[in-house]
């Protein structure tokens, strides 16, 4: 039997919904007050760095991306970039925009435990996400502030919070309800201000290609349009921002690859922490155990390397060294006592009867399928210039050379790798 009048009542209240969750998201543009470029920073470059959210390397060409194909041979093409580990996205775009590990700048993961706080992060959760508590290092946008350089973001991790005493100038709390071309037009309306209030840094989010990937793989037809979407409308910043007559620079990035996922067969952890022992955080990629004493450790620590069929099992001081992130790199001791990562993909764990996504990131950042995307074009930039793979924590300090801003503390990116693509 059908019930035709009750299906178009369901469908309405759907749609009802989903004009209510909108509408609830903050599309409000926060500006700081009092913030002006100094007398000695009008003259500088303007920077836009955007990042493509799961645009694994070779996403272009697989999907024949012609807007991006055509600029990087215009200007700097890397052969891939390396994320850094825990491939994840909160950890790299922080990593980008520090130039620091994710063990160094206190992002260790998407979700991860804090003993000295007693506290969970978790990137769905605004509270923490907006606690600038949690964030280690200088952000690129907090370095430029710092010297009376106006900033503005359309999104980064980080730039909801209040890292150093300062936000961007300009920026918008994380939401997915503002339109695409609504987005290009703020950004051609921040360029067009008084050159006092204009920002020489700009950053901008695409999450498309990442949601896609994710729910319908690396390979669909979802994620080629996805891919088409964010390529079109790269055309179409590019054009605004070139409507304004300014010599802007643009380097276009993604945080991580991906991979395609068995969901059929999640990876399952036989071996339950005890909850008065053990705290313990995961995602699809990664297990985090933190013991609520030492002498728990290795007795559990025991009882998972005897069930390593499909996953490895790491004591934080037996973490591989090439993804700086050990004991000796938890700066902020947020990093599990016992790690757990799948051997390889496509494999991934699955918790609470859940299957993994069609598409997934985190793995090992060694692995092809996780290396991400580097372009570059502009005045500063040289021309049909390809490179080679390169760590993404050299981004920092590459952008504050163009704009001419010192760094002062400790990073782990150096300016020698990428100073041979500028002019």
């Amino acid at each position: 039997m059908k019930y035709p009048l009750l299906k178009r009542w369901l469908s309405f209240i759907f749609i009802i919904f989903i004009a209510v969750q909108t509408q609830a998201q903050d599309t409000t543009q926060y500006r700081i007050a009092g913030r002006k470029n100094s007398p000695t920073q009008i003259n500088k470059p303007y920077v836009i760095l955007i990042s493509a959210d799961g645009f694994r390397y070779d996403f272009a060409d697989k999907y024949q991306a012609k807007f991006l194909q055509q600029m990087r041979q215009k200007g700097v093409n890397a052969a891939s970039m390396k994320p850094s580990f825990p491939s994840l996205t909160f950890p790299n775009h922080y990593t980008i925009a520090t130039g620091l590990y994710p063990a160094h700048h206190g992002i260790v993961d998407n979700t991860f435990y804090s003993k000295e706080k007693n506290k969970v992060y978790r990137i769905g959760n605004r509270k923490e996400v907006n606690d600038s508590s949690w964030y280690g290092g200088t952000p690129i946008w907090a370095l430029a502030e710092e010297n009376n350089l106006v900033t503005a973001s359309f999104y980064w991790v980080g730039s909801e919070a209040n890292i150093k005493g300062k936000h961007p100038c300009y920026y918008y709390n994380y939401n997915e309800a503002i339109p695409i071309d609504r987005r290009i037009a703020i950004v051609k309306e921040w360029l067009q201000l008084p050159e006092t209030e204009r920002p020489h840094l700009i950053t901008f989010y695409f999450p498309e290609v990442d949601h896609a990937a994710h729910k319908f793989g690396p390979d669909a037809k979802e994620t080629a349009e996805a891919v088409k979407f964010v390529d079109e409308s790269m055309q179409k910043l590019y054009d605004a921002c070139m409507q304004t007559g300014l010599p802007i620079n643009f380097i276009f990035v993604s945080d991580h690859g991906m991979a395609n996922m068995d969901t059929q067969n999640p990876i399952s952890l036989n071996v339950k922490a005890d909850t008065a022992q053990f705290k313990m955080t995961f995602g699809t990629t990664s297990v985090h155990f933190y013991a609520k004493d030492e002498k728990f450790i290795e007795p559990f620590y025991t009882q998972l390397k005897n069930d390593t069929k499909e996953y490895k099992v790491y004591l934080k001081n037996e973490l591989p060294a090439s993804w700086h992130y050990s004991t000796k790199d938890d700066w902020y001791n947020r990093i599990g006592d016992i790690v757990l990562t799948p051997i390889a993909p496509p494999k991934g764990f699955g918790f609470n009867n859940r299957k993994p996504p069609m598409g997934a990131h985190g793995f090992d950042n060694d692995l092809p399928d996780m290396q991400a995307t580097f372009y570059a074009w502009g005045p500063l930039f040289k021309a049909n210039l390809s490179i080679d793979n390169f760590e993404n924590v050299h981004i920092y300090p590459l952008i504050a050379d163009m704009l001419q801003l010192p760094i002062t503390e400790k990073i782990d990116g150096k300016l020698s790798v990428l100073k041979p693509i500028l002019k």
